[in-house]
């Protein structure tokens, strides 16, 4: 360049860029991140396998050095970094990266806990057997080469691949402006979508998924659902759910163990096991008592010890939302198709590997024909060098040098080049007759094998038929189960999924224990016997609550204070029937001096349905149940309270039911419940009775069709009375007597409303719990005392009582079956407390 031309040229910023960076953006699309549709290799990954195969580091010869590898590689065809070669390499040697190893490592080559290999000088590698089936055939000029980056030697642009690895293996990258996410597959079920697309070219994508249904990742595990996989499939784009394989052990105390032995794919269990002891010690999980690692060379093993009081479906379900062990894998099928990054869907990526196979087999048979007509052609010169030997032997004697022999030949007896130069190198072992025979046997074989390989370059059926019959080959040396399995019908879980439906009876004690039992839990006796031992109890404690619902059931709990909790059925620990339970304010978050002093199960919180509340005082309010649909974790205000005032009872209503409420001192008043207008749901209420000063509510019940007032006393006294015998009055009267108290009876503990075909439970302070049937409890006066229900012992005391549905079909001393007694709008209300 001369002094006075300018050294600086002017050109356009923006076109300068946007051409730069399309050219790097492609750059690293088609020669980095992005596989072929082919052969489903990245350009790093085939230069891997081209060079040991070139190296003869073939699954039959002995181990060689990692280094020597990652140098041929390097050296020749990929110039970057050694680490991005040998992590490549380690990559396609780890059983839980690929579905199918293509490379056979010797050495520490790392593992599932995040563990580097041992540096490339240590470990050892050579072919595996199934990339053998990658090469096969590279000989036969079944593929096209280029230059590699310095122009020395020449690679393959894309390998044979008799088998579909790009499904096969799968692939993930990310390169500039898109990424691809392709899923590992099972080798036997995408052969055979291949064969059935093979067979028939307009077969659906809803057809194939009945061949191929769904990812099969080398770390098994399970898939939620098919949807994401169908979306997948039909669109290239998709997400599945992926979930860790777990069994949960029932040790001989009691206590349950969640063991873990396969993880979503990809995920590190030294991070995960790390995550869960990270959210037990910051209490966002509760409920571990013991967290290890027991896994070995047989195999992967995670124990989670459950606490006694939790439950361990419950515990699996949070540790599926907030650890790894359920992920989500997005799929995405983006590979290079003629060099172009495409979204492809399944059934495109089959096509594409069945057309490179096409051309791969037609290719291979074209170069198989070409060296068979070149062998029959030196066949022919030979033939006929035997039938004219005597004359040709004379010929090559007379002749000079070697050329003049050779133009003679071809001269004399109209032969080739090469077939003149072949007689010539004849040895003289050939002119025996049996070298004669096989030199003809070869020939017509050869010519054979001519017409064939014509006829299949003729005819695709045959070069099909030739793909079908290879494919299945491969399927019968490599195939194995599947590992992953594809759950059916939820594509996510909740709690109570995990949950077996049954009836449980909820017990809570005066000092806030709580637990859960089925139903069948206790026995059915005669009226009056000693009942069986409920829960175990100190001399300070007794049973004050107890209902029937069932585990995937709501329970609010109401507290002294006026709040309501909520829970469902089987987040109460279930215990045996002589625990004492666990205390109540490890469940719900009450506060210092509150307790429950209510509880109440139902199913869904309907609109046109009631809540019905009494106070201790008297007070009485009735709001809608659907204002209570949202309690949060630290509960809401179900009524204003008054002057140290509690609440005792709450009753699920239709709206248009007649209410009876009764007092310690035993009175009793009924009025409809439309005395008490709907109040919103932090309202306080009107006045159901007028209480003398030492009264109080013990009981409040909603009235139905054919139903008896049963009431209770704390010395075991009760009985049945008509309804009829309760006038109905106005809300707010004093009431009238239900019961003649006396020293002998005791106070007045429990009201209730009652059917024959219903049983009784009876609770006393020291935890004893009778079951008997309504029937037959004596139906008497409302001024009489009533008759013995239970033996109480000398210093107990009747706690509290509750109705449940009977069996007819149990006899006495029988179990008795789990009953439907929960609070459904859409039948009966429960009565129980």
């Amino acid at each position: 360049m001369s002094d006075n031309q300018p050294r600086v040229k002017p050109i356009n910023i923006s076109q300068e860029m946007r051409t730069s960076f399309l050219d790097y953006a492609m750059s690293v699309i088609v020669s980095r991140a992005i596989p072929d549709v082919r052969d489903g290799l990245k350009p790093v990954h085939r230069r891997i396998l081209y060079a040991m195969n070139e190296l003869g580091m073939t699954s039959d010869k002995a181990y060689k050095k990692s280094a020597r590898i990652v140098g041929e590689v390097i050296g020749k065809f990929h110039p970057h970094g050694d680490s991005a070669v040998y992590e490549t390499m380690v990559r396609m040697a780890q059983d839980f990266s690929y579905r199918y190893e293509l490379i056979d490592g010797h050495g520490n080559f790392g593992s599932v806990d995040g563990d580097s290999a041992a540096a490339m000088r240590y470990t050892e590698a050579r072919m595996s057997k199934i990339s053998m089936e990658l090469v096969r055939d590279i000989k036969k000029d079944t593929i096209d080469y280029k230059d590699n980056y310095d122009g020395s030697e020449q690679e393959p642009v894309v390998l044979p691949a008799r088998f579909p690895n790009l499904l096969v293996n799968g692939a993930s990258g990310i390169a500039v402006g898109m990424a691809t996410n392709i899923p590992p597959h099972q080798l036997g079920e995408i052969i055979n979508g291949i064969l059935a697309l093979s067979k028939n070219p307009d077969i659906e994508i809803n057809e194939l998924m009945e061949y191929i249904p769904g990812p099969d990742f080398p770390t098994a595990g399970s898939i939620l659902g098919r949807e994401g996989i169908r979306k997948a499939y039909h669109t290239g784009r998709g997400s599945i759910i992926l979930r860790a394989k777990v069994n949960i052990e029932q040790e001989a105390n009691g206590k349950e163990t969640i063991i873990v032995t396969e993880l979503p794919y990809q995920v590190n269990k030294a991070k995960l096991v790390e995550k869960i002891a990270e959210l037990v010690r910051d209490k966002r999980i509760e409920g571990i008592s013991d967290l290890r690692d027991e896994s070995d060379r047989n195999g992967m093993r995670i124990v989670i010890e459950v606490r006694r009081d939790m439950n361990a479906n419950v515990l699996l379900n949070n540790l599926y939302k907030h650890t790894a062990l359920q992920t989500s894998f997005g799929i995405n099928l983006l590979a290079l198709v003629d060099g172009q990054p495409r979204v492809l869907n399944l059934k495109e990526c089959l096509v594409y590997y069945l057309e490179h196979q096409k051309v791969v087999i037609k290719r291979r048979t074209q170069y198989e024909l070409k060296k068979a007509e070149a062998r029959a052609h030196i066949l022919e010169g030979l033939r006929i060098a035997l039938d004219h030997i005597d004359e040709i032997i004379s010929l090559i004697r007379s002749s000079a040098t070697t050329d003049i022999a050779r133009e003679g030949l071809m001269t004399n007896y109209q032969l080739s080049h090469d077939q003149a130069q072949a007689i010539l190198d004849m040895r003289l072992q050939r002119l025996t007759g049996l070298e004669r025979d096989k030199i003809e046997n070869e020939y017509q074989e050869l010519v054979k094998l001519i017409a064939e390989l014509k006829a299949i370059l003729a005819d695709e059926e045959k070069v099909l038929e030739i793909i079908r019959e290879e494919l299945i080959e491969i399927k019968e040396k490599y195939d194995d189960t599947r590992r992953t399995e594809i759950t059916v019908g939820f594509d996510m879980i909740e709690d109570e999924d995990l949950i077996p439906r049954e009836d449980i009876v909820i017990t809570l004690t005066h000092n806030g224990y709580i637990k859960r039992m089925p139903i069948d839990t206790y026995k059915n006796q005669n009226r009056g016997g000693r009942g069986i031992q409920g829960m175990g109890t100190n001399e300070n404690d007794f049973v004050e609550q107890l209902f029937t619902t069932n585990t995937h059931h709501f329970v609010l709990f109401f507290t002294n204070k006026g709040k309501v909790y909520r829970l469902k059925g089987y987040e109460i620990p279930e215990l045996g029937r002589t625990a004492k339970g666990i205390p109540i304010i490890n469940l719900i978050q009450i506060e210092k001096g509150e307790y429950i002093t209510a509880v109440f199960p139902i199913e869904d919180f309907v609109d046109d349905w009631f809540l019905f509340f009494v106070t201790k005082k008297g007070i009485a309010k009735r709001s809608s149940l659907s204002q209570f649909s949202n309690i949060r974790k630290g509960g809401l205000i179900a009524l204003g309270l008054r002057d140290e005032d509690e609440l005792i009872s709450v009753r699920l209503t239709s709206g248009d039911k007649e209410v009876i409420v009764g007092t310690q001192k035993g009175l009793a008043i009924r009025f409809h419940e439309t005395d008490v207008r709907e109040m919103g749901r932090t309202a306080a209420g009107v006045k159901a009775i007028t209480l003398s000063d030492d009264d109080k509510v013990v009981g409040m019940s909603i009235i139905e069709e054919d139903e008896e007032i049963l009431i209770v006393t704390e010395k075991g006294y009760g009985k049945r009375t008509a309804t009829p015998e309760y006038r109905i009055q106005t809300r707010g009267g004093k009431g009238i007597k239900t019961c003649n108290i006396t020293d002998k009876t005791g106070d007045m503990v429990a009201l209730r409303t009652v059917r024959d075909d219903e049983d009784l439970m009876i609770i006393t302070t020291t935890g004893i719990i009778i079951r008997t049937a309504v029937a037959g409890i004596s139906r008497l006066g409302r001024n009489t005392m009533g008759v013995k229900l239970i033996r109480i012992s000398e210093g107990d005391s009747v706690a509290t009582v509750a109705r449940i549905d009977s069996d007819p079909e149990v006899e006495n001393e029988e179990e008795v079956e789990a009953s439907d007694q929960v609070n459904d709008p859409s039948s009966n209300p429960s009565e129980d407390e």
